[in-house]
């Protein structure tokens, strides 16, 4: 039997001294929850989609509650989970106005679609009974001034809250990969970043599981998730790959961010180009957390 093991993040970026422990021990709880899903014996895929719930619910982050806006003030948001084990995925993009858009993605692992963008996506998830709110459940105060700063002062749009994602092992080694976003902060209506991308923010196969954060366009450009899974399909080490692709990213892309990863025998892994990213681990022998 392998041994379980979970491991989030709550986005890459410039974290506030007096948030840091706020964002890390959001980050533990998260894993502990995912932990408890394995405990009891679940998959990697429920137990991945339970930690990013726990995130999306958490107004710190950039997910659910507390997500960014689009340059029009508006709600947009983006999931994808990926199993391991079938290769089965599903994706999320400009999606309306749910409190968890990771449970929208995990129930159409199923269907024949990998993407579902905008109104039609919303329309679907709809017809499967999840709910649809209204904007302001998921619009916090913080946010708003934030997104002042950003349409009407020019501020980075890169703030405190950050694209949440896990990545998981189960007790029988399957992996797999969930992450949720709202993107860029005053970002184009219409915008998709790499997060519902499989393959570029999230991805999980037989051989590695891997969520990203940070600069979404230049992880699209990057092909970042498959890049990594080949490498370490290949026989490269799963730390060196990940600081390698993350750095290459950087340099020959221009995006700055992070990312998690874990493989069938090997993780926690995790390494960012930011000033920090939140990340927190479960393992049966205990969890912790990380800036």
């Amino acid at each position: 039997m392998v041994s379980p093991l979970i491991l989030v993040h709550g986005g890459a970026g410039s974290i506030p001294a007096g948030s840091q422990q706020a964002h890390a021990l959001g980050c533990q709880e998260a894993a502990e929850v995912g932990g408890a899903v394995l405990a009891a014996g679940g998959s990697a895929v429920d137990a991945a989609c339970a930690a990013v719930e726990i995130l999306e619910a958490n107004p710190i982050y950039n997910a659910g509650v507390g997500c960014a806006l689009t340059r029009e003030g508006r709600v947009s948001l983006d999931a994808a989970v990926m199993d391991g084990h079938t290769r089965h995925a599903a994706g999320l993009a400009a999606l309306d106005a749910f409190p968890h858009p990771i449970q929208i993605a995990k129930a159409m692992l199923e269907e024949p679609e990998v993407l579902l963008v905008g109104h039609p996506a919303s329309e679907w998830a709809v017809s499967r009974g999840f709910r649809r709110v209204p904007e302001d459940e998921l619009t916090t105060e913080a946010v708003k001034a934030q997104w002042r700063r950003v349409v009407d002062q020019g501020a980075d749009p890169n703030f405190a809250g950050g694209t949440v994602g896990a990545v998981a092992r189960d007790g029988s080694g399957h992996l797999a990969a969930a992450t949720s976003t709202g993107g860029t902060m005053g970002k184009k209506p219409g915008r998709v970043g790499d997060s519902p991308l499989i393959g570029a923010g999230t991805y999980a196969d037989h051989y590695c599981a891997v969520s990203a954060t940070g600069h979404g366009e230049a992880f699209m450009r990057a092909v970042f998730g498959a890049r990594v899974a080949d490498a370490i399909r290949y026989g490269e080490d799963p730390a060196a790959t990940l600081e390698r692709m993350l750095l290459r990213t950087r340099d020959f892309f221009g995006g700055f961010g992070g990312a998690i990863l874990i493989t069938p025998h090997s993780g926690p892994h995790q390494f960012w180009t930011t000033p920090g990213m939140s990340h927190g681990w479960w393992t049966p022998e205990g969890s912790g957390s990380g800036i």
